[in-house]
């Protein structure tokens, strides 16, 4: 028997097994391949028979060419490796797979590299090189995975970069960047991280030259202008605190209470210029704490208040992470070398104990767990859902005690599972934080969460709890003042009326979701809006009208991948009733957009729209993909459309 230790399983790319210094067996035919791959990505196991018909499915014995295989992957890695009903696939000690390793990675840690620095190899697509034409079901499914893979690879560089930056490691971040965007070239993000790295490294010029080569490739190929953050990476925002200011931890808080009060007052920029003080005069401190909390209060401001998503505020998270890691580091070193004095024979080996158990179990900070919780919002919103578990578990580990923030981090985790198809686990955490959140006191979190699920309700079509639901958000609302977060809530309300034909209800409130939107300058808001425009004007039979506000929408730049991926399913559905040949493109967007963000229902929905306008291999794969989302209304508007 070889020896395990460092044997790697690559999927992506030309798939082979290899080991360092060892030859090592390869399993034998596309189809072996196939089975492996797809058991890998299949966490919770798949039944023999489903697998079967998914890879076989011209055999006269399915289950018998399975069981071939099986033999085949089970010579190669152990006869333990795959076994039962559902199948499932248990890797010997010693060995890893690429696949699992991008899936599963922990959320960069800005103290070190551990487990990210594999993504540096993780390069190519899953089972590169092989086809699978005649099995046009499981091609399908390839096609999805492949997407979402690449993202994931894409965001652990990126996540990698910004995690380097923060810990001072400048030349890895440049290192990291730079293959991120060899990936996706046009990623705004990654331009900005390499501009902001290479001017951490004060090569100023190569920073410039970097963003002009990401002007003129937006300019060249995509008819755009330089993406504002890319701009800004060069010459970061910051404040101008007057140098005889005095830097106390009574002067930086005095700014973090000024700020919270512009804030409350809908004074944003006064508030982001306090924050930016804040930040500034907690640097000239020692106090490591402070400034995580000063960093971490400012990039929620700029998320919630200003519209921020980029690198921005994502670099302001990883240094507070950084700062609140030294923090903790240094409160542990003190109270072991006092526990020390009265036991000198343990020091060494008890700081060295002590420091590996920080890094691998946080313990309970609140800074912490909102600064994990900010970046799994941005990885849920971005479209990454399996990165975004990666942080909210970490965010979860480090609220314990905390129960507004755990209620805060459970809605986040429900609108990842709301935006999958996951619509039981949606409800559930969703449930519990509205439940934390009234405990709590806090008026703002219970609608946040009711308004959520209420989404998951009209996804579902369950109109008369979506409709109580969002009414009590919108009492919520009102009481609060809360105008920023009525527009989703207003037009999300208006959707139920139009679901039941109360089309002046309906067309009330969809009106005033766009203006408040509109008002407060708010493109996923304007996006979700456009999209309940053009379906209430299909509703009353004005195709000129929707194809009008889907323009609009379209025109818009939203952050939130789901609700662009939503106006893009509505777009498919007006060009196919109208017979224009936009159709086609829209789907395909869909399709991609979809696969990318892993929005399960709205991969199926893409596929719909490619069947209807004559893909037959799409038709075939729509039972099977969605066979595992529990949504009754896609399963009514997929029978509607004899797709079922």
């Amino acid at each position: 028997m070889i020896r395990m230790a460092d044997t790697w399983i690559r999927l992506l790319g030309p798939p082979r097994i290899e080991s360092a210094g060892t030859e090592i067996r390869q399993p034998r035919g596309r189809k072996a391949w196939a089975v492996l791959a797809y058991l890998a990505l299949q966490p919770d196991g798949t039944g023999r028979a489903r697998t079967a018909a998914l890879l076989f499915p011209d055999a006269w014995d399915s289950l018998g060419a399975l069981r071939w295989n099986l033999s085949e992957l089970r010579r190669t890695i152990g006869a333990a490796s795959i076994s039962g009903d559902p199948l499932r696939l248990v890797l010997p000690p010693g060995w890893r797979c690429d696949v699992l390793a991008t899936l599963d990675a922990p959320a960069a840690d800005t103290g070190a590299d551990t487990g990210l620095a594999d993504a540096r190899t993780f390069d190519g697509q899953l089972l590169e090189g092989l086809a699978f034409g005649d099995t046009p079901v499981f091609d399908s499914w390839l096609e999805d995975q492949r997407h979402r893979l690449e993202n994931c690879v894409l965001s652990l560089l990126y996540e990698a970069s910004l995690a380097a930056l923060a810990a001072g490691r400048a030349d890895d971040a440049v290192g990291l960047a730079t293959r991120a965007l060899r990936l996706d070239p046009f990623n705004a993000d990654c331009h900005a991280v390499l501009v902001r790295a290479l001017v951490s490294k004060g090569e100023y010029r190569r920073a410039r030259e970097q963003v002009d080569k990401c002007r003129d490739l937006y300019r060249e190929e995509l008819g755009l202008g330089l993406p504002v953050e890319v701009g800004r990476a060069l010459s970061p925002a910051g404040a101008a605190a007057e140098p005889g200011m005095p830097a106390s931890a009574a002067t930086v808080r005095s700014y973090l209470d000024a700020a919270g009060a512009s804030l409350s007052a809908g004074s944003v920029d006064r508030g982001l210029d306090q924050l930016r003080l804040a930040v500034e005069l907690a640097q000239r401190t020692a106090d490591s704490h402070l400034i995580a909390e000063s960093l971490v209060a400012l990039s929620g401001a700029l998320i919630h208040q200003a519209g921020g998503r980029g690198t921005e505020v994502a670099d302001l998270l990883h240094r507070a992470l950084k700062a609140e890691a030294l923090q903790t580091e240094a409160l542990q070193t003190r109270s072991l070398q006092a526990g020390a004095q009265s036991s000198p024979g343990s020091k060494s080996g008890a700081l060295k104990s002590v420091a590996s158990k920080s890094v691998a179990q946080p313990a309970a900070s609140r800074t912490a767990a909102a600064a994990y919780r900010e970046l799994g919002y941005l990885a849920v919103q971005r479209g990454i859902p399996d990165r975004a578990a990666g942080w909210l578990d970490q965010a979860a580990r480090a609220a314990d005690g905390f129960a507004d923030e755990q209620s805060r981090i459970l809605a986040i985790k429900g609108m990842a599972a709301s935006d999958t198809a996951r619509y039981g686990e949606a409800l559930a955490a969703l449930a519990e934080s509205s439940r934390l959140a009234t405990a709590a006191g806090g008026p703002r979190l219970l609608a946040f969460s009711e308004a959520l699920a209420g989404r998951v309700y009209l996804q579902r079509e369950e109109l008369e709890l979506a409709a109580d639901t969002l009414d009590r958000a919108l009492e919520l609302i009102a009481e609060e003042h809360w105008t920023a977060f009525e527009p989703f809530v207003a037009g999300l309300r208006g959707e139920t009326y139009l679901a039941v034909g109360r089309m002046d209800e309906a067309a009330a409130l969809i009106d005033r979701s766009w203006v408040m939107a509109d008002l407060a300058g708010d493109h996923c808001y304007l996006t979700l809006a456009a999209g309940a425009k053009a379906r209430l004007s299909m509703a009353l039979g004005d195709q000129a009208g929707a194809e009008a506000w889907l323009k609009r929408g379209l025109d818009t730049t939203p952050w939130y991948l789901w609700y662009r991926a939503r106006l893009l399913d509505t777009a498919a559905e007006v060009a196919i009733a109208a017979g224009s040949p936009a159709a086609g493109d829209h789907a395909a967007r869909l399709g991609t957009m979809a696969s990318r963000g892993g929005l399960r229902e709205l991969v199926v929905r893409a596929h719909s729209h490619r069947a209807i306008l004559g893909d037959a291999a799409a038709g075939e794969a729509i039972p099977w993909l969605a066979r595992d989302i529990d949504n009754p209304a896609l399963n009514a508007y997929l029978a509607r459309r004899g797709q079922l």
